[in-house]
């Protein structure tokens, strides 16, 4: 607990001029222990704060590897969505191949597999030949959960087998040692101490207030209003609610400052599923994250009704 206190069918590649790269981007080769590392903190959200670019990247693995060839078989290079790069499966002409591969996986997501051979296609020296595999690869989407109570307890396990990286924020460490909690991160902050709990939120990042009384939420939401987020939720009856914002509200309006955006703000919290325990409560709000994050309207998928009308047209038709 984290608290305050701490032989290929390509035709022949044209000559070309190797793009220059600044030093402050290109970083060069790495060791095998430096990219594992570098891809570790990519797709857990860590080692780059403030570099946005960082966040995604494409990775070109050498998985081939025929007579002689500039790199061995699993060498491999990062480039990042800010252009950096990071390893180097060779450089000259098939390096440069590979980079127009990773842009291209960059603006699609798509996987893709690079195929020269070294002097027929590419006009290089070395004589061999080489199958360079391009993935896409993107930091985890964090969950962050203010509140440890039941329904947190709920969430949280459930969320990380969604893949998101969750982290839990309460005051109470009696309550961040529930086993729900064992596989995530836990901090021991108040309601309204997101930001100092969480220092590096960004518009990525998915905020789910449940604490443990109106107060709480309160605090939470006014502070979370103020930071970065790609989600913010709060539970609650729409009594609650209207009773929460309204009380938000006019703390902007007795400081004199403009009032947030609470079109932003999903509240009460969750897909209506008519479901009242928490494990219930906790279904409908990872399936809210879900319909956000893959752009779904959580709308039933059931067709049978225009699937048997269909039927029933061909049947009078024969």
């Amino acid at each position: 607990i984290r608290g305050r206190s701490e032989a290929l069918p390509w035709p022949r590649a044209p000559h070309y001029r190797r793009p220059v790269q600044s030093k402050s981007q290109a970083v060069g080769s790495a060791t095998p222990a430096q990219l594992a590392r570098a891809v570790s903190d990519l797709l857990e959200g860590r080692g780059a704060p403030g570099r946005e670019g960082r966040h995604e990247a494409a990775l070109a693995t050498v998985i081939r590897r025929a007579g002689s060839a500039p790199q061995v078989v699993g060498a491999r290079m990062l480039l990042y969505a800010d252009g950096s790069t990071l390893g180097t499966v060779g450089g000259g002409a098939i390096e440069h191949q590979v980079l127009e591969a990773c842009r291209q996986t960059l603006r699609t997501g798509r996987p893709q597999t690079v195929e020269a051979h070294l002097v027929r296609d590419l006009g290089m020296c070395c004589g061999g030949a080489m199958e360079v595999f391009v993935e896409y690869l993107q930091a985890e989407a964090r969950l962050i959960i203010i509140g440890g109570g039941h329904v947190s307890q709920a969430l949280a396990p459930l969320a990380r087998s969604l893949g998101f990286r969750v982290l839990v924020i309460d005051d109470r460490e009696e309550m961040l040692e529930d086993p729900a909690f064992e596989q995530v991160e836990r901090l021991s902050f108040d309601a309204d101490e997101i930001d100092a709990a969480v220092p590096d939120l960004s518009d990525r990042d998915y905020l789910v207030i449940v604490t443990r009384d109106h107060a709480r939420d309160e605090r939470a939401l006014a502070q979370a209003l103020e930071l970065p987020h790609a989600y913010l939720g709060m539970i609650g009856s729409r009594r609650k609610v209207h009773t929460v914002l309204t009380r938000v509200l006019r703390r902007y309006d007795e400081r004199g400052r403009p009032r947030p955006d609470l079109a932003r703000v999903h509240a009460p919290i969750g897909l209506a599923l008519g479901g009242r325990t928490p494990p219930e409560i906790a279904v409908s709000i990872a399936a809210e994250l879900i319909a956000l994050r893959h752009g779904g309207d959580g709308r039933s998928m059931n067709g049978i009704a225009e699937t048997v009308a269909r039927i029933d047209s061909k049947q009078t038709e024969v």
